[in-house]
């Protein structure tokens, strides 16, 4: 195993050579630097955007998918490693001087994929500690690439995926993000044929903003109608439009778009990073919810203001609701809880709280807690949606930021 010294040189040297490739070229990057430094057979694997299986990233371009190595998350080592975003060593054997390693490649708590690599074994928090670098240097890597690579948007998808939701993925942030004292998760279905479902998130100073929006439909036109309600939502935002002002300007923008045959339901919110009070507007849609000691559940009632770009000319109310530390809010959309079975059952709101708390109780992460809602909504629905389905998830976490990244 190399030296703190040598790792450190080796990385460094491996991200001044990665500024001028291309995911192809990662791979093998990756490769013959970690072998420098005492790490063999490295294999870098990415997540596709349901989170069911891994892939191997193989630098073979567009039939890397097809040619490369596959585990599924649930069930494997590997698997194991990304959902509890941890190290996972296979056993070791007597005869081996070197132990296998499955190790989360992480962006905070954006989870990439992971990463696997072979090392010496005799001294094993060394080795955790040099792969955990490593493993944070990979998730860099691949974020710097994967904004202009199909390679890896082919390679993260496992299913022929239509023009709504290639708008959509597009235009949504990542699925993840912790910083600032919060934690922010959430997730769209079906991923690969979204229609006009979004979600949206930011952070500007000590406020996150916060918005789900469902487009009226369920195909190419409400994709665009949801994709211009998120555009004019940011556009107010950024002039310093309180939310009120900034649901009117969405609503005022689709009015001169599309008059009155295109609408928008949605709830845009702040939470004030410092105090934790929450503020809200509704704009014709499902109530968001407020988890409290993972038992309570809060629903923030406030007078509906119509859907923007109904013309309703209703007045828009702006409630506001103090959190207390610990606190999950949770903002979704009806294909979550309208989800049928074979008899016709929804899944049903009291489901998806319970379903929440349960996860949570498990000491799952928020992120994986949102992956296996979402594998149990769709699952009620035989495995596939009639519609859209998202779920926006936040937990308050002031006074314990190290919390916040397992």
């Amino acid at each position: 195993m190399a030296t703190t010294t040598d790792f450190g040189t080796m990385m460094r040297r491996l991200m001044q050579a990665a500024h001028t490739v291309t995911l192809e070229q990662l791979p093998g990057l990756i490769a013959g630097h970690a072998a420098a430094a005492g790490l063999f057979d490295v294999a870098v694997y990415g997540v596709d955007i349901q989170e069911t299986v891994l892939r191997q990233i193989t630098g073979l371009g567009a039939d890397a998918a097809a040619r490369g190595e596959q585990v599924k998350v649930d069930g494997t080592l590997p698997g194991r490693a990304y959902q509890r975003v941890e190290l996972i060593a296979e056993p070791a054997r007597e005869e081996q001087e070197r132990r296998r390693w499955w190790v989360p490649v992480t962006d905070g708590v954006e989870r990439l994929g992971v990463l696997r690599a072979d090392a010496d074994s005799r001294d094993e928090e060394a080795v955790r500690q040099v792969l955990r670098d490593l493993g944070s240097m990979v998730a860099l890597l691949l974020l710097s690439k994967r904004s202009f690579s199909d390679s890896y948007a082919r390679l993260v998808r496992t299913e022929p995926m239509n023009v709504a939701a290639e708008m959509q993925w597009n235009l949504m942030p990542p699925p993840a993000f912790a910083g600032h004292d919060v934690s922010v998760g959430a997730l769209i279905e079906p991923a690969y044929g979204v229609g006009g479902d979004a979600f949206d998130y930011a952070v500007s100073g000590q406020t996150l903003h916060l918005a789900v929006l469902d487009a009226m439909g369920h195909d190419t036109t409400a994709g665009i109608t949801a994709n211009v309600a998120v555009a004019a939502c940011r556009n107010a935002r950024r002039q310093g439009t309180s939310l009120a002002e900034t649901s009117q300007a969405v609503e005022e923008v689709l009015l001169a778009h599309f008059g009155t045959s295109r609408y928008v339901t949605g709830i845009l919110a702040e939470l004030d990073l410092s105090s934790g009070q929450l503020s809200w507007v509704n704009r014709g849609h499902h109530l968001p919810l407020v988890v409290r000691d993972n038992r309570w559940t809060i629903e923030l009632t406030c007078p509906p203001a119509g859907p923007m770009g109904s013309g309703l000319g209703l007045p828009v109310v702006v409630r506001r609701q103090q959190l207390q530390p610990g606190d999950r809010l949770l903002m979704y959309t009806d294909g979550v809880v309208e989800a049928r079975d074979a008899e016709g059952r929804e899944f049903g709101r009291d489901r998806f709280v319970d379903f929440i708390v349960r996860q949570h109780s498990g000491r799952q992460t928020l992120h994986e807690t949102l992956r296996r809602l979402m594998h149990a909504v769709v699952g009620h629905h035989a495995g596939r949606l009639d519609d859209d389905a998202t779920v926006l998830l936040a937990e308050w976490r002031v006074g314990h930021q190290e919390e916040l990244v397992p």
